[in-house]
């Protein structure tokens, strides 16, 4: 029998090559007064860019474009709000990477309510309900990595303080428009760092405590695209890898969205709050050592728990052996992930200034909604060896 399940709004989705040439329309649909949030330069400064404001223009279109140059904070978002409140904008729109779409999507839930951020923060202030209603927002992303166009979650910062996310239902994007061609101009460090952390999230979102048959398929389907694709795309080749890369992002978010995920994103929270270090590099270096500590640790606490045969089977998958051995399986499947970590050049912890007696203060604010979902409960032994194994 099935377990029950339930499934969280979703956006409307328009993937593959040429989808944002359906943009204008489906943005003029709303009305003409629009908000573009987008990134500092890379979108704006490009061939697309142009074309869609010649398309605005053809359609009577108006907009306003707001700039993320960095990853946002609260302050920003209030800024922002309070400098737009009042104007009507019809919808608004996310052009580019996490930044962008997180900074679009709390820009598009504050715009009428009008209210501070901070009173919506998890795990920050006061925790208010969000009551809305939010402006009509559609997601584009232009990287392959946070799938953030298929999530309710705005995640902002303060460097060196926190990273929590702004969530709830009615900030799910009423579009997401999904092109691959958009990817095109990444540089290989990005393409590496988004990579990873969609990896990341659909290998969590497998095995996590929430996890489902529909959001099983979806991530082993993404899982393989993933290796199919991402160290092809690294190199520079193959519009086909982007294809699959941004597929597979899209339904990293999907799944996280449904699922949570696991004790690779309890701990990129607290190092990108107090630390430079991107997340997707943050997921890409810590992930192969969480799966084996996560492996290791229910081998000897809980040898039933239902994730240990999903790691196997991801194992198996990989290494194209379907008779391979629970315990044979699992470790090819770390041992490809740390082939991977050699492959895409990805930092220590401690290139971004990470010490060891940072751990301490690292774990202890691990233990998030991310570290819930885990398939095990890890001790703060556990979760400093694996801070450790990557410093």
């Amino acid at each position: 029998m099935l377990t029950p399940f339930s499934i969280s709004r979703l956006p409307r989705i328009e993937f593959g090559s040429g989808a944002f040439r359906k943009l204008p329309d489906i943005a003029a649909a709303y009305g003409q007064r629009l908000l573009l949030v987008t990134g500092a330069k890379s979108f704006i400064e490009s061939a697309p860019a142009a074309w869609f404001f010649d398309e605005l223009q053809r359609r009577s279109c108006g907009y306003e474009i707001v700039k993320v140059a960095v990853e946002p904070a609260p302050t920003f978002i209030d800024a922002t709000v309070a400098a737009l409140r009042g104007k009507p904008f019809d919808a608004v729109i996310g052009i580019g990477g996490g930044s962008a779409l997180d900074a679009a999507k709390a820009i598009a839930g504050l715009l009428k309510p009008g209210n501070s951020v901070m009173d919506h923060l998890e795990g920050v202030g006061p925790e208010l309900p969000y009551r809305g209603p939010a402006t009509p927002f559609i997601a584009v992303p232009t990287t392959a990595g946070t799938g953030s166009e298929a999530t309710k979650n705005a995640v902002l910062s303060i460097a060196g303080q926190f990273k929590k996310s702004f969530r709830d239902d009615q900030l799910v994007a009423e579009w997401a428009i999904v092109d691959p061609d958009l990817i095109a101009t990444c540089p290989p460090a990005l393409i590496a760092a988004d990579g990873m952390d969609a990896f990341t999230q659909l290998l969590e979102s497998f095995v996590s405590t929430r996890s489902n048959p529909m959001t099983d398929a979806l991530a082993r389907s993404g899982i393989m695209a993933v290796k199919d694709s991402l160290l092809s795309l690294y190199a520079g080749q193959s519009a086909g890898a982007r294809e699959k890369m941004a597929y597979a992002s899209m339904l990293s978010g999907i799944c996280l969205a449904q699922t949570g995920l696991g004790s690779v994103h309890g701990l990129a929270a607290p190092l990108g709050a107090f630390f430079p270090i991107p997340h997707g590099v943050a997921c890409g270096t810590l992930v192969a050592t969480a799966t084996e500590v996560n492996i290791a640790a229910m081998n000897e606490r809980e040898p039933t728990n239902p994730a240990l045969p999903k790691y196997a089977e991801i194992g198996r998958r990989f290494a194209m052996q379907k008779g391979l051995n629970g315990t044979d399986a699992r470790a090819f499947l770390v041992a490809t992930l740390r082939q991977w970590e050699a492959a895409l050049a990805l930092p220590r912890l401690s290139a971004y200034r990470t010490a060891s007696a940072d751990f301490l203060r690292i774990v202890a604010n691990s233990r998030g909604s991310s570290m819930k979902t885990n398939p095990i409960v890890l001790t703060d032994t556990e979760i400093t060896g694996i801070l450790a194994a990557r410093l």
